[in-house]
């Protein structure tokens, strides 16, 4: 698997920009040690106009790198935390639907159905300002939106493993039937589950940025959303204030795109074939 995923070149592309990113969150407090709040400089210096300040100021006079390699420390946490709370609730409750089905299924699925109903954008902007715009009350609304479709694709994963024949003889065997769940039918679940989280995370990270970008953000925490947020009012004036936090999320988006595009190739090589033959 990993052999097949060091050749895919879009997923070798995507693991560089991230390991830039991550690179650049964890050194942010070396790289930054003043933080992404302090004013530096005069407002509105544009990019490389000096030195020491290779992507400008903001409208008050804060360095924009600064505030860059800091968000990214956000954007990272919550896509990663938000992304694993999700699998926790949608993992356990599509195994229980899919492996004993009847009731139990009916039951999970029309639950799951019913946090569907309701477009999971304006979900998290209800849940933010229930809880109050911070970290903990966004991750937690990004959790929430994000685990009907981790229930359903394990369902089907489950339903479709454990009709065979390695399932029959460990039934056979005396297993229970908790046993064979965790131990036959969910490892061999795992490749979309890990694929799908790739993806997950990616779309955390847009809706965090989103949130932030309409004032529902930690105001306490620098992210890419807030920059961008903060200078859509002075968008025309000073364009590097939004521009760069946008390329930001952009390039982070697509490098987990590309590694989730490699994860299935690589954990799925005869699906793989197919498309390209």
């Amino acid at each position: 698997m990993i052999r097949r995923f060091s050749k895919h070149k879009g997923a070798m592309i995507g693991v560089l920009i991230l390991a830039i990113v991550v690179a650049l969150a964890v050194f942010a407090p070396l790289l930054y040690p003043r933080g992404p709040w302090a004013m530096v400089q005069r407002p509105f210096l544009q990019p490389m106009a000096m030195e020491g300040f290779l992507l400008g100021t903001d409208t008050l006079g804060r360095d924009v790198a600064a505030g860059l390699v800091h968000g990214a420390r956000v954007s990272l946490l919550v896509g990663l935390v938000s992304t694993l709370v999700a699998l926790l609730i949608g993992v356990p409750l599509g195994a229980l639907a899919g492996f004993y089905g009847a009731w139990v299924d009916e039951g999970a699925m029309r639950f799951t159905e019913f946090f569907q109903t309701i477009p999971n954008f304006a979900l998290a902007i209800v849940l933010v300002a229930i809880l109050e715009p911070s970290l903990t009350s966004i991750t937690l609304a990004i959790a929430i939106v994000s685990w009907p479709p981790v229930a359903r694709l394990v369902r089907a994963e489950v339903m479709a493993v454990k009709s065979r024949e390695y399932v029959d003889a460990a039934r056979l065997s005396g297993l229970s039937n908790r046993r064979i769940l965790i131990e036959q039918v969910l490892p061999n679940t795992v490749s979309p589950i890990i694929v799908l989280a790739s993806l997950m995370v990616a779309t955390a990270i847009l809706l965090e940025s989103s949130l932030s970008f309409l004032g529902l953000g930690d105001p306490n925490i620098m992210s890419w959303g807030y920059m961008i947020g903060a200078a859509r009012t002075v968008i025309r004036s000073a364009w590097w204030l939004s521009f760069f936090p946008g390329v930001a999320i952009v390039l982070t988006v697509l490098a987990l795109n590309l590694i989730g595009e490699g994860l299935n190739d690589a954990l799925n090589p005869h699906l793989s074939r197919k498309g390209h033959a």
